[in-house]
């Protein structure tokens, strides 16, 4: 049994439910578990001892939405005050144009940053495949992030609406659903590992309702459930989303998401800002989750979401940092 002991700790936030601040505390770990928290803890023979007299432990942060790959699209002055879909109609540009190194180069920074601010556990929404261009980005993602030490859930993201069926997104950087479905059921025969503690999960993440079709969504989510894996996706981030899926769709972006079977404790969605009451009722009641980015609804300036109102119902909401969206620095 692997064992390490963490002693004497400056200060220890726990979390716990009564919310303890503890000073000189140690922590022993075994096996990758929390065994035990207390003072003066004894080592068992051949553990591995910490001091931890300058340290401050806390449980690691969970970032529950992410693009690492656009790390490297930062500070591109054109779209630095851009609502999100001139935002994406300028970035789809530069992103067609991804390859491996820049998969690798991005995932290095991204993890690295996201480590070094007390993050432990990341989640990644991976959709811009170009055409003619290698499809194992998320491969390259995963490897990369395994030996950078952090849990990872990436997200197999896609999109299958061109412009040319009315989507958002260029032609050269959609995918069929078979190709998409196709590498969905790779990655998880390779990389998903459903047991407790995994280190890496396989989520599965059509972009937005604006990028791909109503057959990939409910395609997606049956198969997802096949598979007993999470299913994730933006909506109702911005008003634009929410008049394309009237007008183009004929009904609300939840509305559309549950019609296709995208509600649940399997699913969460990105930002939730324009969730009205019913729908944060309806959250609810399906334990449906919603990651908040704060960081990136300001810099786009998409709004404010209602997360007082979700907690009070009991929506399951997590924090996110969300990108090259939120930030044109670190």
């Amino acid at each position: 049994m692997a064992q390490l002991l963490i002693r004497n700790i400056h200060t220890l936030v726990t979390l716990d439910d009564r919310r303890r601040i503890l000073n000189g505390a140690d922590i022993r770990i075994e096996d990758g578990r929390i065994a035990e928290i207390g003072s003066g803890l004894k080592p068992a023979a051949g553990a591995r001892v910490v001091p931890g007299d300058h340290c401050v432990a806390y449980p690691g942060f969970i970032n529950t939405h992410h693009h690492i790959y656009q790390t490297l699209t930062r500070n591109i002055p054109r779209v630095q005050n851009a609502k999100l879909f001139d935002w994406l109609l300028d970035l789809y540009e530069v992103w067609r144009e991804l390859g491996p190194e820049a998969v690798e180069v991005s995932t290095c920074v991204g993890v690295g940053e996201l480590l070094l601010s007390g993050c432990t556990t990341t989640t990644d929404h991976f959709y811009v495949f170009p055409r003619g261009a290698p499809q194992e980005f998320l491969d390259i993602e995963i490897e990369t992030a395994r030996r950078m030490g952090v849990r990872f859930h990436p997200t197999r993201g896609s999109m299958s609406r061109g412009r040319s069926q009315g989507g958002l997104p260029p032609d050269d950087v959609v995918q069929t659903p078979e190709e998409i479905l196709r590498d969905c059921d790779r990655l998880i025969a390779k990389y998903h590992d459903p047991k407790p503690f995994a280190m890496c999960r396989i989520v599965l993440a059509p972009c937005s309702p604006f990028s791909v079709t109503t057959e990939l969504l409910s395609e997606t989510a049956a198969y997802a459930r096949t598979k007993k894996v999470f299913l994730h996706t933006h909506l109702c981030e911005t008003r634009d989303e929410e008049d394309f899926c009237l007008k183009t769709l004929g009904l609300r972006p939840l509305d559309y998401m549950e019609k296709t079977g995208w509600v649940g404790p399997d699913v969460w969605y990105a930002h939730g800002i324009y969730f009205n009451d019913d729908e944060i009722r309806r959250l609810a009641t399906t334990k449906t989750g919603v990651a908040h980015c704060p960081s990136s609804n300001l810099r786009l300036g998409s709004g404010i979401a209602p997360i007082p109102k979700m907690l009070e119902a009991g929506v399951r909401v997590g924090l996110a940092v969300d990108c090259s969206a939120s930030n044109d620095s670190s």
